[in-house]
């Protein structure tokens, strides 16, 4: 009789534990985790998970640096951001003993050049940026181009643009023959210049994020938009005659995991980057938002579908038109006053 009050007492107690745990808030674009999973991580770990959202990097960036950066405890974001958070003291190094999934993540994703030894970082997924468009509304038989939106006598009747500054600028850079990371400051401003002229067709339907635009590309509302490869895959699931390009080429990315630096709850933090590194856990977040996975050991439990789908797995010849997306260091207020340039006019 004592040793079965006793048991009820450690269980009663260890229950208690786990509902007085403080819970963990992760700050990540939208439509990006499987709604089952914080349900699944606060039975794995005992922390409650919050998921807040942003559409566009600047933003969550700006609330960041405004002092929201003690709200957060993981922050989920683009790896062109990474080192300029770590140099403004947003972040802060990882409890590697913590993450022992670690050894899940895929060596190219490992010891990245924007945080050598995944020092404050580990990769959540990667993929691209390119053009949803519906195949019934473009020019039959033509290949997708970003002449659609780009070309003034090419363009499309209707067409969204992504609020997002370093994806959008160097798509123009690109399309001026330029690398995305240019620190010219005549080719940058060619390229604004582009964007402003783009944004003021009657054509254009202005400025959305990335899940908006694909919405508004699903819903009818518009012909084409730039967005993430992942919203794409969802929607071409959703209506057949959508599809995606990178066209003559664009931005891949990986998107990663931090620590804020006044995370109110570090150890959760850890927490919950180590339980996204499982390699079934790694594998349900992709099967759900349709990005590629860069935890190796995930790979045998993605849907067969995705492992195919070249839209999340470029081949490749599409891998060599794409660019990663690099730390501007000094040259960053460059890319910012010209993309303010862009939303102003």
């Amino acid at each position: 009789m004592f040793r079965r009050l006793a048991l009820l007492t450690v269980a009663f107690a260890s229950l208690c534990a786990a509902a007085d745990k403080t819970p963990v808030t992760v700050y990540m674009y939208s439509e990006y985790i499987d709604p089952a999973i914080p349900a699944e991580f606060e039975k794995a770990t005992g922390y409650p998970l919050r998921i807040e959202v942003y559409e566009a990097a600047e933003d969550m960036l700006a609330k960041l640096r405004a002092g929201a950066v003690n709200q957060y405890d993981v922050v989920v974001t683009t790896d062109a951001y990474v080192t300029q958070m770590i140099k403004l003291k947003l972040v802060k190094p990882l409890d590697q003993a913590k993450i022992p999934n670690r050894k899940n993540v895929d060596p190219q994703f490992a010891n990245p050049s924007f945080d050598r030894d995944n020092k404050f970082s580990y990769p959540y997924q990667w993929g691209t940026v390119g053009l949803i468009y519906d195949t019934t509304k473009v020019p039959a038989g033509m290949a997708p181009t970003w002449k659609w939106l780009f070309d003034a006598k090419s363009q499309l009747n209707q067409f969204v643009l992504m609020d997002e500054a370093r994806p959008m600028l160097g798509i123009g850079l690109k399309l001026g023959g330029a690398s995305m990371n240019s620190r010219d400051p005549k080719q940058v401003k060619a390229a604004a210049d582009l964007l402003i002229a783009v944004k003021g067709s009657p054509k254009c339907l202005g400025f959305d994020g990335g899940v908006g635009g694909k919405n508004k590309v699903l819903a009818g509302q518009a012909i084409a938009a730039v967005c993430y490869n992942g919203d794409a895959v969802r929607a071409v699931l959703e209506k057949k005659e959508l599809a995606y390009s990178t066209c003559e080429g664009s931005n891949i990315w990986v998107d990663v995991m931090l620590v804020t630096s006044q995370a109110p709850n570090s150890d959760g933090a850890n927490a919950f980057i180590n339980y996204v590194l499982d390699a079934q856990v790694a594998a349900k977040i992709s099967n759900f938002n349709h990005y590629a996975t860069p935890v190796a050991a995930a790979m045998p439990f993605i849907a067969a579908d995705d492992k195919t789908n070249r839209v999340i797995y470029p081949d490749a010849a599409t891998m060599k038109t794409l660019e990663y997306l690099e730390d501007l260091d000094k040259d960053t207020r460059l890319h910012a006053e010209a993309w303010t340039a862009v939303k102003s006019h």
